[in-house]
C-alpha cells in the first residue's frame, strides 16, 4: 500500500511540475511573440513588457547594447530607418529552462531585404536569436540576447554533419 501511495505521490508531483513547465514556456512564447509584435508594428514602446531593466542585446553586425534605455533606443532608431518596411516572421521556436527561473529560446526567424546605413543591402536571410529569460515576480522578461545570421553557404561545413554516429 505504501509503494502505491508512493507511487500516486510521484506521478501527482511529475504532472504538477510538467503542468507548470508548460505554463512557463506558454508564458515565455508569449514574450517573444510580444518582442515579434515590436519589430511588426517597428514600435518598442512596450519594450518594458517583456525585458528587464538590464537587458543585453548584441546585435548581428556585434554592436552590443547594455539595458533597456540603449536596447531600445538602438532598435527604434533602426525601424525608424532601415527596417522600418520589413517584416520579422517566427519559423520555429524551442525554450530550454537552465533552472526554474531561468531559461533559452533559441529563435529562427526570416526578414526580408533591406537598405543598410552605407547603401548597401543585406537581409533576405534567417536569422537565428539565443535569448535567455529570467522570471521575476511570475513574469518571465528577456534578460539577453544575441541574434546571428544564418549563412546557407556554411550549412554544408558544419563539423557536427560529419560526427560519428555512436
Amino acid at each position: 500500500m505504501k509503494k502505491i501511495i508512493l507511487t500516486f505521490s510521484l506521478s501527482i508531483f511529475s504532472y504538477l511540475l510538467f503542468a507548470q513547465d508548460n505554463k512557463d514556456e506558454q508564458a515565455i512564447r508569449n514574450q517573444l511573440q510580444a518582442m515579434f509584435n515590436s519589430w511588426n508594428t517597428h514600435n518598442y514602446d512596450d519594450m518594458k513588457k517583456y525585458t528587464t531593466d538590464d537587458v543585453d542585446w548584441v546585435n548581428v553586425v556585434g554592436m552590443r547594447w547594455k539595458g533597456r534605455k540603449e536596447v531600445q533606443f538602438a532598435h527604434q532608431a533602426y525601424h525608424n530607418t532601415m527596417f522600418k518596411d520589413i517584416a520579422l516572421e517566427q519559423k520555429q521556436a524551442t525554450v530550454r529552462f537552465i533552472t526554474p527561473d531561468v531559461a533559452i529560446a533559441h529563435v529562427l526567424s526570416y526578414y526580408g531585404e533591406f537598405t543598410t546605413p552605407d547603401g548597401g543591402k543585406a537581409g533576405d536571410t534567417d536569422d537565428l536569436a539565443t535569448l535567455v529569460y529570467v522570471k521575476k515576480n511570475g513574469q518571465w522578461l528577456l534578460t539577453a540576447g544575441e541574434n546571428v545570421t544564418v549563412v546557407e553557404a556554411a550549412k554544408p561545413h558544419d563539423p557536427v554533419k560529419q560526427m560519428p554516429k555512436n
